[in-house]
């Protein structure tokens, strides 16, 4: 009978859901930037441009900014920048991604999209953290593979 290697993986690491934390953390902080940045910028100067390519643009910023993030704290920490960026995109965009789908679909049930307010923020940041900190933490404890 042939001999399977039994896995390892649990959820109950706290370490892992500390260190998890911590990197999503520095990425919802880029995407938030981009993103609010985006979104308070049409609010406040009013140009008529559609919801939904307000948000559309918040989303494409909020990645930019996260990955711009990503890349100077892994630059800190002795990388070089084209390895920096490559980890950056590579280890967390699908995090990233559906942080940004999370806190725009937040403010879109809530507000009607593409408007901050301050209780909206509240909520956007919390679903946008609670969002991919599980695939965060599983791709921690699997592979080892982090951010920060």
């Amino acid at each position: 009978m042939e001999n399977i290697a039994k896995s390892s993986f649990h959820w109950t690491c706290k370490h892992t859901w500390s260190r998890s934390a911590k990197n999503t953390a520095w990425c919802l902080l880029g995407c938030a930037i981009g993103d609010f940045g985006t979104i308070l910028f049409f609010q406040i100067t009013k140009i008529p441009f559609p919801v939904i390519w307000i948000m559309i643009l918040a989303i494409i910023n909020g990645l930019v900014t996260s990955i711009i993030l990503e890349t100077l704290i892994l630059i800190k920490q002795k990388f070089d920048f084209s390895s920096a960026l490559k980890t950056a995109l590579g280890m967390s965009f699908i995090s990233m991604i559906s942080m940004e789908i999370a806190m725009n679909v937040t403010d879109y049930i809530l507000t009607g999209g593409a408007i901050l307010t301050w209780w909206v923020v509240p909520i956007m940041l919390i679903v946008g953290f609670l969002t991919p900190w599980p695939y965060n933490y599983w791709r921690l404890k699997k592979f080892n593979v982090a951010c920060h």
